[in-house]
């Protein structure tokens, strides 16, 4: 954000390099037994901030100690200097007076330090002054009667009257800290803008909040709920102060350092305190502290570091000679869209989208919402909130407008009150009054979003909308309606949203992302000739907007469509519509979850129906469309009929779970276990094991696979959930509970970030009914929180889960944390986003250490059983942290311990072999091969075992499956030649290039010319630590060698049709089909490797065996990152064959693989001596 400034001082002195604050005030304070009459009389003892008018010598003395080691910044001694906290001395009235007094001390002494050579340097340090702003000591967002008794302009205007003292005695910056409750520093926040409009002084505001042990405020606001909420309110620095040490600052200061665009500050405690003789005793020592403020500098890119309480000049004065004038680091230039709630924030588009926005809150929209709202039933508006968030919402949009009541504001502030505590989604202010509008920003504490405005009576309105968007920091609705009413064309939507847009970004200065553009739809109920085309206008309307609008989000009210017809025929009409808006770009939806289903859950019939309605596609598709819902009860499955008929129990409750079904779950589960015990020897126990190994946990696979594929939203999956839990808990019933003594504590949590717990459940029931004590710390658990309750659990054991790749990324941070802590607890991991590889890496810290107690990856719950059993047998525990060990070194390319310490820098004894450059240099696009030779390369061993499930088969019972995938291979390679689905494909080429130490240079092939060398890109190389000392790198003529040598990399890929192919089976309810589909595309992705492997070999003239091939994510080269360069390298992968790379450098689409092919005679793969197969099957 770009902000007037008249003293940009300190803004601009951040830029060169890291500044450093001061130390705690009262501590040094403290040192100097102060009594009563230094503060001025027994009626100010105590009252530190008084000193400045009473004994200002005393704040002088501590103002100089700092001044003396080095640092950049004092603050003012100011903390409490509002008029509410110095009531308690009966000095409100002279709030100005001692705010203008603390100032002008630290000014003085300020300037009396920036005139002083540097000893170092020899140069001049300018020192700034930050003038210190505390909290009321009111928590505004509760509803306590006395800590929320504050009127929030009242709270305005104290932050107001501070400032503008703090300003006329000459700070450099304006300092709020140690902030409990988020609504007040952003009341806090207006408060210091209106003192700069009253002075016209203008100067940089630093907003720091303060976090428990949790990584929470006072009232549960988390770190990136208070980035979303501060981030866009006018602030130059935000940052964290006071509350812990570093150590408990660690994981917000890393979340801080990588997604915040503004500069980050962080000014711990010197630790945690310790009670001592009724005195806080702060533990740590000025080296750990410095080295740790050192680390959030250089690892996470702070840019603003000191000292709060118990921190002394020697902890200040390390620290400046640790930094020496660090470089400021550098600071994200963009950032995600974002809402939050109270508590949490949320990506403003959801992925898979939409984003949902919950409609029930709304007296226009919900009879029973009306009801209690003119009843005064706040527990029963809250309770509808809740019911909308356990559904799916998102967020919740929320109207209070009603005709029998004027209080509309009263009654928004009432309702925003009960749920902004309630219920931990962000909340949709939806109003026409301006007024209501404002009362609801004051309110709320978290980012929202306004819902809406538009140009329907010129901009008049709009610009207060978008003046209070800007004031209070929420995002806007923005409807395409202008002078002229709603927009009907795609064309005239998107020039409205134009038009909005120019208002928004270029006279508000508010930012594309927060403008969400709802393109308005009308009903298809009319038949109207004017409005037929109206929901294909708005499709192509999404586009338009997202197209030419970068940034901008967009939302529909998608139940408009279907206004007017019966309800047993909007559903899927809604659901049709919301599909192909998605599929435009649609960001959010205004729709009830509970009404809308899965398009590939609508019946062939009824979809046609809906397209032809939606697309116009014929003149009487609405005359078919209502025969069809006047006849038809629709039911919410693709048939009518009952689709589990014929079924055993086993596959009833597979159906149910995939499709939501939770009636007659119960006596499925008592159908299988009565079955079973009477035809097999069985105990109940094990058939209840065996069912919910066999059935239950592959049906909710199924069920994760579609959403992250973007086939079920979130609410589908819920639901499944809760039928999954309700089948469960009856076959709790079955399993055998060990009583008696525990065989031990494991303490599992989903990681933060995911909100997914349903793995997690199924650990925790099978662990507690083995005998396990389970402490379930339930889902988007913070770092701190999951070690905290460990350690204090004395546990066992600690189990983790994730389902995405991004959340996954606590793993190695709770592994990193605790081995860095010294504790000794090993830690279980297991969900849908990480594999035994990923176990396998982790298991290694950042120091390069491994963490002892080991890191287990568990496939399943019962993997997880099996370990834990393991950990506590003391036979079998020495064996399995041997076993983890070798193959996490193998994983890592590294030696077992074991064997001597590598040499450093020691290199390979090979020699280089440089052969001829071929006649062409660079790449080759072949984009055809022949499919009947590609499929000759197929390694059947790893389609059939691993791809197609087999590899636990064996004896007569694998004789017998491989006459059947044989066959079926036989009948899918033929149906791939006749329709074309698999399409092999690659691009390639050969690189001049010379060996540099473990890099290889390539360079450019272009008019290649020795005398004349243009490097275009580096690869680097891992070294084996022991043995041979191998990097790939060793392989090529040298640099100093003189000589040329030439490597050839090659992407190849079966064609984005195999993904498409198998995502249409999966939409159809065809898994099975899908399952092998997809094995077969991924193996013949591997076959077209090893073809054009070998005719590489033949261009190169190299021998049968000669030239090895290295793919990357593997040991020798195990960076996926790497791929960016091959796609540089050879640009025609994208450009020819459509192929991308997702950010963490994987190869799109999946059935695809890249490789560097090694020409030298004794090139050898190693750290890794075992097949793909068997390494998986380990």
């Amino acid at each position: 954000m770009n902000r007037k400034h008249t003293n940009r001082r300190y803004l601009d002195a951040l830029e060169k390099k890291v500044l450093v604050f001061d130390g705690a005030m009262g501590t040094s304070l403290q040192l100097q037994n102060l009594t009563a009459e230094h503060f001025g009389g027994e009626q100010y003892n105590g009252c530190n901030d008084y000193l400045v008018i009473s004994y200002p010598e005393a704040v002088e003395k501590v103002h100089r100690s700092f001044l003396e080691v080095g640092v950049d910044v004092l603050e003012t001694d100011t903390f409490r200097s509002n008029r509410l906290t110095m009531q308690e001395y009966g000095l409100q009235d002279r709030i100005l007076e001692i705010n203008m007094a603390a100032a002008k001390l630290a000014r003085r002494l300020a300037d009396e330090y920036s005139t002083n050579l540097q000893p170092s340097t020899f140069d001049l340090q300018p020192r700034f002054v930050a003038g210190s702003i505390g909290p009321t000591g009111k928590l505004p967002s509760t509803n306590d009667p006395e800590l929320s008794n504050v009127q929030y302009d009242e709270l305005i205007d104290i932050f107001r009257e501070q400032a503008v003292g703090l300003i006329q005695g000459g700070v450099d910056l304006l300092l709020i800290e140690t902030s409990q409750d988020i609504l007040e520093v952003k009341a806090a926040i207006t408060g210091l803008h209106k003192a700069f409009s009253e002075t016209n002084v203008y100067l940089p505001i630093q907003a720091q909040v303060t976090l428990d042990t949790t990584g929470r405020m006072l009232l549960g606001t988390d770190i990136n709920a208070s980035l979303t909420i501060l981030e866009g309110m006018g602030i130059d620095v935000i940052g964290l102060n006071c509350s812990t040490g570093p150590e408990h600052m660690r994981e917000p200061i890393r979340f801080l350092g990588e997604n915040s665009t503004l500069p980050v500050s962080c000014i711990p405690n010197a630790g945690l305190p310790l009670n001592v003789d009724g005195q806080a005793v702060y533990p740590l020592e000025p080296e750990p502290f410095a080295n740790d403020m050192y680390e959030f500098v250089t690892k996470h890119n702070i840019s603003v570091v000191g000292g709060c309480c118990g921190t002394t000049p020697a902890h200040l004065k390390l620290l400046v000679e640790k930094l020496n004038h660090f470089p400021h680091p550098s600071r994200p230039s963009s950032t995600v869209g974002r809402l939050s709630s109270a508590m949490s924030a949320i990506a403003m588009r959801q992925e898979p989208a939409p984003t949902l926005l919950g409609e029930r809150c709304n007296a226009q929209g919900s009879r029973k919402f009306k009801r209690l709202l003119l009843e005064e039933d706040y527990d029963g508006i809250l309770q509808i909130a809740r019911d909308q968030v356990a559904g799916g919402a998102h967020a919740l949009d929320i109207s209070v407008a009603v005709t029998e009541r004027a209080d509309e504001g009263e009654q928004m502030r009432k309702v925003i009150k009960k749920l902004q505590m309630g219920v931990d989604v962000p909340l949709v202010i939806d109003t026409t009054e301006v007024d209501v509008l404002e009362i609801a920003l004051q309110t709320a504490p978290g980012r929202c979003l306004i819902n809406s405005t538009h140009l329907e009576s010129g901009r008049e309105k709009a610009d207060k909308i978008f003046g209070l968007a800007k004031k209070y920091n929420a995002a806007v609705i923005c409807l395409t309606i202008d002078e002229n009413g709603m927009a009907k064309t795609a064309q005239s939507k998107y020039e409205v949203a134009q038009r909005i847009y120019d208002i928004a970004v270029n006279d508000h200065g508010l930012k594309p992302e927060d403008l969400v553009f709802d393109d308005l739809t009308f009903t298809l109920a009319t038949g109207d000739v004017e409005f037929v085309d109206s929901a294909r206008e708005t499709i192509e309307g999404i586009r338009l907007i997202k197209k030419n609008l970068p940034g901008v989000m967009t939302s529909l009210g998608v139940s408009n469509l279907s206004f007017g017809l019966a309800p047993q025929a909007r559903p899927p009409l809604n659901s049709v519509m919301l599909y192909y808006c998605v599929q435009a770009g649609l960001d959010m939806a205004i729709v009830n979850a509970a009404h809308v289903m899965p398009y590939a859950e609508i019946g062939a019939e009824e979809r046609n129906l809906c397209e032809d309605l939606i697309f116009n596609r014929r003149a009487d598709a609405l005359q078919l469309f209502i025969e069809h819902f006047e006849t038809v009860t629709v039911s919410t499955e693709s048939t009518v009929a009952d689709p589990t008929a014929g079924m055993t129990p086993e596959q009833r409750l597979h159906w149910k779970i995939l499709h939501r079904h939770k009636d007659g779950v119960e006596a499925d589960i008592d159908e299988i276990i009565q079955r079973s015990t009477l035809n097999v020897e069985r105990s109940t126990h094990e058939i209840a094991v065996h069912t919910l190994n066999t059935v239950l946990l592959p049906a909710m696979k199924e069920v994760g696979d579609k959403f992250g594929a973007g086939e079920l939203i979130l609410p589908f999956v819920l639901q499944s959930a809760e039928t999954m839990k309700k089948t469960v808990s009856h076959l709790e019933n079955y399993l055998e509970k060990v009583e008696g003594v525990t065989k031990g504590t494991v303490v599992i949590a989903t990681v933060y970030g995911d909100v997914h717990d349903i793995g997690k459940n199924l650990v925790k029931t099978i662990l507690a009914n083995k005998g396990y004590t389970v402490i379930d710390l339930g889902k988007q658990v913070p770092a701190e929180t999951i070690i905290t309750k460990a350690v204090e659990a004395n546990a066992t054991a600690i189990g983790l889960s994730a389902l995405l790749v991004s959340t996954s990324k606590q793993m190695p941070l709770i592994v990193n944390e605790m081995q860095r802590r010294g504790h000794h607890i090993p830690i279980l991991i297991g969900g849908a986003a990480i594999n035994r590889r990923f176990g396998r890496r982790i298991l290694f810290t950042e120091n390069g250490e491994a963490y002892e107690p080991g890191v287990f990856y568990c496939k399943d719950a019962f993997e997880g059983l099996d370990t834990m059993d393991g950990l506590i047998d003391p036979n079998r525990k020495p064996a399995m942290l041997e076993q983890l060990r070798k193959d996490a070194d193998m994983e890592m390319g590294r030696a077992a311990q074991t064997k001597p310490s590598a040499v450093s820098g020691q290199r390979s004894a090979i020699v280089p072999a440089p052969i001829a450059l071929p006649a062409k240099l660079g790449q080759r696009v072949v984009k055809d091969m022949p499919l009947e030779m590609v499929l000759k390369h197929l390694n059947i061993n790893e389609l059939y075992r691993l791809s197609w499930g087999a590899k636990n088969t064996h004896g007569k019972e694998w004789d017998k499956m491989k006459k059947d995938f044989d066959a079926r291979l036989a009948k899918m390679t033929k149906e791939a030649l006749k329709a074309g689905w698999l399409k092999p494909q690659a691009v390639y080429g050969c690189f001049p290039c010379q060996a540099d130490g473990d890099d290889l240079i390539i360079y450019n092939p272009d008019n290649f010319q020795p005398s004349n060398l243009q490097p275009v890109t580096r690869f680097n190389f891992p070294r084996q630590p022991h043995d041979d000392h191998l990097a790939l790198s060793d392989y090529y003529a040298t640099v100093e060698s003189g000589q040329m040598d030439v490597v050839a990399l090659q992407v190849v890929t079966v064609g984005l049709e195999a993904t498409e192919k198998f995502e249409k089976m999966q939409a159809a309810n065809d898994y099975t089909e899908a399952y092998f589909t997809h094995g077969l595309a991924v193996q013949t992705a591997e076959a077209t490797a090893n073809y054009l492997h070998e005719h590489i070999r033949r261009e190169l003239g190299l021998a049968e065996e000669q030239g090895k091939r290295y793919s990357w994510g593997y040991p020798a080269i195990p960076e996926l990152e790497d791929h960016f360069k091959v796609f540089q390298l050879l640009p025609g992968v994208e450009a020819e064959l459509g192929m991308s790379l997702a950010t963490s450098g994987q190869l799109i689409p999946e059935q695809s693989t890249a490789a560097i092919i090694v020409h030298h005679a004794q090139a050898k793969y190693y750290s890794v001596g075992e097949s793909r197969v068997e390494q998986l099957m380990k």
